[in-house]
């Protein structure tokens, strides 16, 4: 019989994966259609004031701060992130930017035009309605192309299109 006490128990392995960033918003409709546009993935109502877009790589959660009425301590506020920076792999940044200027127009707020990082990533820089900064990264150069090939999420095969 082992010495050890039933109620300790012995992680061997701790596998923590992103599973989900949830935003909280007072105009649901307003930021689910800016994320709809951004991921391409369809909206999924929970609840009616709690939406998820998965992506292959993780959930992208909105809701309104009714959903998390039970924090008391410190309560949620809508459009109060200034602390930190979403970031999305995407298959062609600039490709992405253009859609998105096209689909959601003044709604959309460019903080960083295309640049192409040191570490050889192209990015662009946006923000959301609510405020929060959204990164949006393209892996181009050959040494960033390896790193990104050496992470979660790897970079998908381009997709082909029917005639």
């Amino acid at each position: 019989m082992s010495s050890i006490p039933v109620s300790v128990a012995i992680m061997t392995t701790n596998t923590v994966q992103l599973a989900s960033v949830r935003v909280i918003t007072d105009d649901l409709p307003r930021l689910v259609r800016f994320y709809e546009v951004l991921t391409g993935a369809t909206p999924q109502y929970l609840t009616d004031d709690f939406v998820e877009l998965v992506t292959p790589s993780a959930t992208f959660a909105l809701s309104t701060p009714e959903r998390v009425a039970f924090i008391t301590g410190n309560p949620l506020r809508a459009a109060a992130n200034r602390t930190a920076i979403v970031e999305f792999l995407v298959e062609d940044v600039e490709s992405l930017l253009a859609l998105m200027k096209a689909e959601l127009g003044d709604d959309l707020d460019v903080v960083q035009a295309p640049t192409l990082m040191p570490w050889g990533n192209m990015s662009v820089l946006i923000r959301d309605p609510e405020g929060s900064l959204i990164n949006l990264y393209t892996p181009v150069t050959p040494q960033a192309l390896l790193l990104q090939q050496n992470r979660t999420p790897r970079m998908l095969a381009p997709t082909t299109k029917a005639d």
